[in-house]
């Protein structure tokens, strides 16, 4: 009895001590954080963080973040943040945590007019054009260069979703700059023939294949009100905001009845050929027509979508990157917003010209935020630890931590991708 009750004891203080151990080095400094500020010109400031291994011998090789679309802030966050309800993914600060843990130094800042959990300045935000998030990024990768924990010879840019758009633009600005480019979430083509893909080609045959399911070529407007890919289609980010803040569903299902009700052929039901297409078609054709004066639209204002419309599509210039910049590409296969195919048109392009050194990867299952989703829908959650490994790997090979020649040699991740190298 008495050999037992020693054991016992000895073996919780073991047990404890193990306990407070790892409790303990969760709390041991990995990265370090310095915030700055960012002089975009014209009166126009923006904040900015960077983060650096906590040990280590700098300087280190670096990485700009560039944003998708949207009203970004520095970490990506997606929704707002509730004093008592679950913290938003941020997946900009999960890259950036990640990479500086193992060796990276990483600039990530705000878009200009966006701070911290959305909130907007309207005369900045709905005034920015493509070209004015261009030349800040320009202007954030200078500033990134001049960090002392820094080494300009060694920079990277990260660029998703719109950020595939401006990273490219940026590397062939500034050639002896920068080191490599990452695109995630790639876009090939015009903003123009994508949008007509996510906002009409998508939810309509959406609307056919999963929502008619009896084929009657109706839908119920509650139905709708319920569902993600068309309320998220017709109801107004400024509807939303009002349903985040009273949690009331009939917001949505009242704007709907507006937007419909009066034209229904059926009633409670929207005709998918007489009303719902026309009406998709409608919204794709007025995105980038109306005026307002004040806008904070958090997904794009007028301006910025006439300026991304005049834009040279992606897949004209992305043979202009220097050929002593690497390039890896990276998507998921059920990326409903920039579809997989755009990810195959820059690799089979970068191919045509001979670029030396590209490789796409591809994940079975992985929406634009690389975090499960079917095809239809985005959901949200954070960056998937594989896809993080392979990004890293990847990095570390083009940034002289290990040989070159294996970057296109990467290891299996543990899951499942697909894996084409061009080199």
């Amino acid at each position: 009895m008495i050999t037992m009750l020693v054991s016992s004891s000895l073996s919780t203080s073991f047990f404890n001590l193990q306990k407070n151990q790892v409790l303990a080095q969760q709390y041991i400094q990995t990265v370090k954080y310095r915030n700055l500020v960012i002089d975009l010109g014209k009166g126009v400031k923006t904040n900015a963080q960077l983060t650096y291994p906590a040990v280590g011998k700098g300087p280190f090789p670096a990485v700009l973040l560039i944003h998708g679309s949207g009203a970004n802030d520095k970490n990506g966050t997606l929704g707002f943040v509730h004093k008592y309800g679950p913290k938003p993914p941020t997946p900009y600060w999960q890259i950036a945590q990640y990479l500086s843990e193992r060796g990276f130094a990483v600039l990530r800042y705000d878009k200009r007019g966006v701070g911290a959990n959305l909130t907007v300045n309207q005369n900045v935000w709905g005034n920015a054009t493509v070209n004015d998030l261009i030349r800040d990024s320009g202007k954030a990768l200078n500033v990134l260069a001049t960090q002392p924990e820094v080494d300009p010879k060694r920079i990277s840019l990260i660029g998703h979703s719109e950020g595939t758009i401006i990273s490219p633009r940026v590397a062939i600005d500034n050639p002896a700059k920068v080191k490599n480019i990452i695109l995630m979430g790639t876009v090939a083509h015009n903003l123009r023939d994508l949008l007509h893909y996510q906002v009409v080609s998508v939810p309509e045959t959406y609307a056919r294949q999963v929502l008619d399911k009896n084929h009657t070529g109706l839908i119920s407007i509650q139905r709708m009100a319920k569902d993600p890919v068309l309320s998220h289609i017709f109801v107004p980010s400024s509807v939303y905001l009002t349903f985040l803040r009273t949690n009331d569903t009939k917001v949505i299902t009242n704007y709907l009845i507006n937007k419909f009700g009066s034209n229904t052929i059926e009633p409670g039901y929207v005709n998918i050929d007489k009303q719902l297409k026309p009406a998709l078609v409608n919204s794709y054709k007025n995105i980038s027509t109306f005026n307002q004066s004040r806008c904070n639209n958090l997904e794009g204002c007028p301006v910025w979508y006439r300026s991304h419309f005049r834009l040279v599509p992606t897949i004209n210039i992305i043979g202009n990157v220097s050929n002593s910049t690497s390039i890896l590409l990276l998507n998921g296969e059920n990326d409903k917003d920039t579809p997989v195919q755009q990810a195959f048109l820059l690799q089979q392009r970068l191919t045509d010209v001979n670029h030396p050194d590209h490789t796409l990867i591809t994940y079975p299952n992985l929406g634009h935020m690389f975090y499960p989703s079917s095809r239809w829908f985005t959901e949200i959650g954070p960056i998937q630890q594989y896809v993080l490994a392979d990004l890293y790997s990847w990095l570390e090979a083009h940034s002289g931590f290990t040989n070159h020649a294996a970057a296109a040699r990467l290891p299996a991740p543990s899951m499942p991708s697909s894996n084409s190298t061009a080199k």
